[in-house]
């Protein structure tokens, strides 16, 4: 059955211009102009690449950090006892526990938005990997640390994590549409540098193979991805 849409996104829809795939400014810019919910939405950037999730050298994972933030203080949940512990509550950390917080995710709960491990709380928090599945903490993710306290404010300041699915697509909030195009690109370029920084050896022919932005409600606009990698790496 065809996804059906409300009247805000087809009038939204209608004012796109731009079929083929433009520069970064001008799809942000245009994601703010089609942009039509009465509250302030999220933009995300969805990026194809060049990779084939299926074989473990091309799994591309890891974090970036946005220099805008994405607009959006995540919910922390922490796995550290004793100082570490003391120093994630400290950072800002929602909910900090050891075993408790084991038996609690096991139970069912997940009103959480990120989890976050020392490395020595990995061997209890090991039991919950195939309940948790992707959002299980994971040291290329960032989110297996020694230095708890600076991952927490991290996070909570903006770093966003990236994972590329069973389609080889990765889904990243880089703002908020009340954000300037300017910050909007700003946090993009971070974005496509990471990512380019995350690129498996393995690889071959053109890496970013589709780039989109859109907000919550709103349309899909096309970047073209040779543009957008020579704005992120300064070759034009």
């Amino acid at each position: 059955m065809a996804k059906q849409h409300g009247k805000r996104y087809d009038q939204a829809l209608k004012k796109v211009q731009h079929a083929e795939a433009v520069a970064p400014r001008i799809a942000l810019e245009a994601v703010k102009e089609t942009a039509s919910a009465k509250f302030d939405e999220t933009v995300e950037a969805a990026i194809r690449l060049g990779v084939d999730p299926r074989q473990s050298d091309q799994m591309v994972r890891g974090s970036v950090n946005l220099p805008h933030g994405t607009g959006k203080s995540p919910k922390i949940a922490v796995f550290a006892r004793g100082e570490n512990a003391t120093a994630a509550q400290e950072a800002g950390a929602d909910i900090v526990g050891a075993e408790d917080l084991v038996a609690q995710i096991d139970g069912g709960w997940k009103e959480f938005d990120i989890l976050v491990a020392t490395r020595d709380m990995m061997g209890i928090v090991g039991k919950l990997g195939r309940k948790l599945g992707p959002r299980m903490p994971n040291p290329k993710a960032g989110t297996v640390t020694d230095n708890i306290a600076q991952t927490v404010r991290d996070l909570k300041g903006g770093k966003a994590g990236f994972r590329v699915d069973k389609a080889a697509n990765i889904h990243v909030p880089i703002g908020k549409v009340s954000y300037s195009a300017e910050k909007l690109e700003e946090n993009l370029n971070a974005l496509i540098q990471a990512l380019l920084r995350a690129k498996p050896a393995s690889s071959k022919g053109h890496y970013f193979k589709k780039i989109t932005v859109s907000s919550t409600m709103g349309p899909s606009h096309r970047i073209d991805p040779a543009i957008a990698t020579a704005l992120a790496t300064g070759k034009i």
